[in-house]
């Protein structure tokens, strides 16, 4: 299995996990990385790996995103064009009945940094794991004020 990006939050990073045995077939320079190995990207995994390993920390994440998807589907309610909220931790989809990108434009100029996902009208938000409940009410606020932007798209 190959791995990548967040193994060192975003930074280049690539690594692969092998099995025993297919491990005990290559040899050291069998196989080789565009990104890995490079000092200052390496330490920056071993902090990601550090802050993931304190005890309650990926519980504190799995709080964090259930407790953001709570304040999702209560600003967003009543919209029409919302139609379910969804996620694991803090991989979140908003799904809508319309395309989304009018929706994550609104949002990218208001300052929050969302994407697109599935057939295009997904709404996903993948905040880092170490963002604080005030910024994710913040998010959540701007989403709810954005989501006109849907209106004029789907007239």
């Amino acid at each position: 299995m190959t791995v990548a990006k967040p193994l060192a939050n975003g930074f280049p990073i690539g690594a692969v996990l092998l099995k025993e045995k297919v491990a005990a077939a290559i040899s050291y320079g069998d196989h080789g990385t565009t990104y890995g190995g490079q000092p200052f990207v390496t330490q920056a995994a071993i902090t990601v790996f550090d802050k993931i390993r304190k005890p309650g920390f990926l519980a504190e994440v799995s709080k964090k995103g259930e407790n953001f998807k709570q304040v999702l589907r209560t600003k967003l309610s009543g919209n029409p064009h919302v139609k379910e909220v969804r996620g694991i931790g803090l991989i979140i989809g908003i799904e809508l009945d319309v395309p989304a990108t009018p929706l994550v434009n609104a949002c990218l100029d208001a300052g929050v940094m969302v994407l697109t996902a599935g057939k295009g009208n997904v709404v996903r938000l993948v905040p880092p794991l170490i963002i604080s409940e005030k910024e994710l009410e913040y998010a959540a606020d701007v989403i709810r004020d954005c989501l006109p932007a849907l209106d004029v798209s789907a007239s």
